[in-house]
């Protein structure tokens, strides 16, 4: 446990750096909010998203049949910290998940159209939950939301990125820089569901370069390992006859 502290301790102090580095060959502007149509591929997802609702709705009937964020990634209980915030990954840091990926097959193919693709997952928000302020690791990726299934009254379930406040709307794409602060509230008697993204940040040569490298060593990770090995184990427990879901 010292060694993997130790690792992510240095990797938080260098990733400021490379950031720094990175902005410079940055070719679209500094956003808190990104119009969408500095991304053409978003017009795409908008057209296909209720294949992708109705593969969300027929996977989510039992919200529980899906793991909370804390229980596959100890890094996030900071701000995971119940088990209202469930999620089901199609992609990881660029690794696919390929069980998942069967489950859901039209929003694996939609998906995985999409350029510079790093992570893809349904992101469930139950009734009452709450994400506490915070920001992403690193200026190198950049973040996205569609809605897929949202509460009615949805101005009680939003988010404030910046200096913005988001209410997610079914079939919309909200693109966002996760390194500025933002805070997620569902307060409303109902889940909401999203298909959640995570994207390169388009950048030129030689940013491209030393980005992609950071993502090769991100895989490499105790951050991203130890994940996949929660992932694996949590789903070998559903399979067990004396396991009932949820628990």
């Amino acid at each position: 446990m010292l060694g993997r502290g130790l690792v992510i301790s240095a990797g938080l102090r260098l990733l400021p750096i490379l950031d720094r580095l990175l902005m410079r060959y940055a070719t679209i502007d500094e956003h808190q909010i990104f119009p969408n149509e500095l991304f053409p591929w978003t017009s795409n997802l908008a057209q296909n998203w209720s294949a992708i609702r109705d593969e969300a709705k027929e996977l989510l009937g039992d919200p529980f049949s899906i793991p909370s964020v804390r229980e596959i990634s100890s890094d996030h209980r900071k701000i995971a910290v119940d088990n209202k915030w469930r999620s089901f990954f199609f992609w990881g840091y660029g690794l696919r998940a390929e069980r998942n990926c069967a489950r859901c097959p039209e929003t694996a193919r939609i998906v995985g159209q999409i350029p510079d693709l790093l992570s893809a997952l349904y992101s469930v928000t139950l009734a009452g939950a709450h994400i506490p302020r915070h920001t992403g690791p690193t200026k190198a990726i950049i973040t996205v939301h569609m809605g897929l299934i949202i509460p009615r009254n949805r101005e009680d379930c939003r988010m404030q990125v910046g200096d913005h406040n988001v209410v997610w709307h079914e079939g919309r794409v909200v693109i966002f820089d996760d390194m500025y602060p933002h805070e997620v509230w569902n307060d409303t008697d109902e889940d909401r569901v999203i298909l959640m993204l995570h994207l390169k940040r388009p950048l030129r040569f030689p940013g491209s370069l030393v980005r992609n490298l950071l993502f090769a060593a991100l895989r490499t990770s105790p951050f991203v390992r130890d994940g996949l090995r929660n992932l694996d184990r949590w789903e070998k427990s559903q399979l067990s006859p004396d396991t009932s879901p949820g628990t």
